[in-house]
């Protein structure tokens, strides 16, 4: 990516970021203060930021303890959780789990969906996530997630660089080449 657009892009998430922190300051774990980044809907539109709408409720107040605890996240989800207490985590987790995923507009690729499927179905993915990748208690949902948040996930847990990582992902993805979490995040991203 040029220069120019990855400086405006970072103009833009701060801008969105400063706009988070100023609803949460003023709601406190409010719904309101996600949307910005994640969606009114909880379906983000922000590449790299997952969509959360349709998450299992253990997963999102496991990941919002650890973040709001400095375990995972980022440095704006961190300061957006500061101080937000375990009833309204359990709130927002609620009110996320209860939202419909929407898939992506984006048209499949049947070759590469159908190598996603293939590669998925060898490593028993469905496993952890369930047949349908809707995901369980803090297994997260992987089918109708952003399909390069997928892929730079995968890549973060393979590189330890995932920061709270699971370490059964890093397991989990031993021995599957890089190049094929292009085709696996394809294939989750346009499940329904």
């Amino acid at each position: 990516m040029p220069l120019v657009l990855r400086q405006g892009r970072r103009a833009l998430l701060a801008a969105l970021f400063i706009f988070a922190a100023q609803a949460h300051a003023q709601k406190g774990g409010d719904p309101a203060a996600c949307a910005a980044c994640h969606g009114a809907d909880g379906n983000s539109a922000i590449p790299g930021t997952p969509s959360i709408a349709g998450q299992p409720k253990i997963f999102l107040e496991n990941y919002l303890v650890m973040t709001r605890e400095g375990l995972r996240g980022n440095d704006v989800m961190r300061g957006l959780l500061k101080g937000v207490s375990d009833k309204e985590i359990v709130a927002l987790a609620v009110h996320y789990s209860r939202l419909k995923p929407k898939l992506p507009d984006e048209k499949i690729d049947a070759k590469l969906f159908n190598r996603g499927k293939d590669i998925a179905v060898k490593n028993r993915c469905a496993s952890c996530h369930e047949k349908n990748f809707a995901g369980r208690e803090q297994m997260p949902r992987l089918a109708g997630q952003r399909e390069e948040f997928l892929a730079e996930v995968m890549l973060q847990y393979r590189q330890n660089r995932r920061p709270g990582g699971d370490t059964m992902m890093n397991a989990a993805l031993h021995g599957i080449p890089e190049a094929d979490f292009k085709a696996l995040a394809h294939y989750f991203s346009r499940l329904k």
